[in-house]
């Protein structure tokens, strides 16, 4: 089996992003459903007030970003970074503020010579190759008591919408993701995603717990949806499963979405996390 690569990782997140991001806006992000509900508790719990100099790590395409430049006025100031190029023009597009401004950074590589007053990030930390690198690039430009807001998805107990089918997928093409790569339910406990930001220093940490519902409608729905958004790299994958095989494939993922059936519908249970922690002293190069 082949084994995680940071730089051939990256490589497919940007061209992946750079195909999915239409759809992923369109249909789930800017609609605000399903996981998608987190967009506003995020900003509510992060506590942006007017006047802000804010940072959104990973912005995608730019929901966050536009809730936030709404949220700090004309005085304050976002700043939306992504590595992806495609979905940053798309967040250019949709925000149209004077104090909003796009960059396609590597998180891992970020570098201001400005202090922010508060970080956000939502649905990108569990992506990072180097989680600790970024938390502690984070330190450096937050300001002393500022405040970092993060959203991560569930377990795969809590967050079945991927697992359902990744489960299967892995069974039949154990080498569809190499050993060690970033996965969405990284840090899908509350444990576990505190325990990333006590190893980065950073204080008074507080985990929320988040319950939504998602319906993709029948099982047919969401197998053909998640067919529908896989980018070319992944379904490329497929192409070493015979007919029978890919057959088996989709009935042992029908069988897995059973128990979140109701008549004939599929009610995927959904649970986020939401951390805020605060910088105590800010990180000196």
């Amino acid at each position: 089996m082949p084994r995680f690569d940071p730089r051939t990782y990256k490589k497919r997140i940007i061209l992946s992003w750079n195909e999915f991001a239409p759809k992923y806006h369109s249909e789930w992000a800017s609609k605000e459903i399903g996981p998608f509900k987190s967009t506003s508790k995020l900003i509510t719990i992060s506590g942006i007030k007017k006047g802000d100099f804010v940072l959104d790590l990973a912005c995608g395409t730019g929901v966050v970003t536009k809730k936030i430049s709404s949220k700090i006025g004309f005085s304050g100031k976002v700043v939306g970074v992504d590595i992806s190029p495609g979905p940053i023009k798309i967040a250019k597009k949709w925000n149209t503020k004077k104090n909003v401004k796009f960059f396609v950074i590597d998180a891992e590589k970020i570098k201001f010579d400005k202090e922010f007053d508060a970080v956000t990030c939502q649905y990108g930390l569990m992506f990072f190759p180097n989680v600790q690198l970024v938390l502690r690039k984070v330190r450096k430009f937050l300001k002393s008591d500022g405040k970092i807001t993060v959203v991560v998805h569930g377990s795969k107990k809590t967050a079945p919408y991927f697992s359902c089918i990744s489960n299967a997928v892995l069974k039949f093409i154990p080498e569809f993701l190499p050993l060690g790569t970033p996965t969405v339910h990284r840090f899908g406990t509350k444990n576990l995603l505190k325990k990333e930001f006590e190893k980065a220093g950073f204080k008074k940490i507080k985990v929320y717990e988040f319950n939504f519902k998602y319906n993709p409608g029948t099982f047919q729905d969401y197998w053909r949806d998640y067919f529908t958004n896989l980018t070319t790299p992944l379904k490329r994958k497929f192409k070493s499963l015979n007919s029978s095989q890919f057959i088996a494939m989709k009935k042992m993922t029908e069988k897995n979405t059973k128990k979140f059936t109701k008549n004939g519908k599929v009610i995927f249970p959904w649970r986020v996390l939401i951390l805020t922690a605060v910088n105590p002293k800010k990180l000196s190069d």
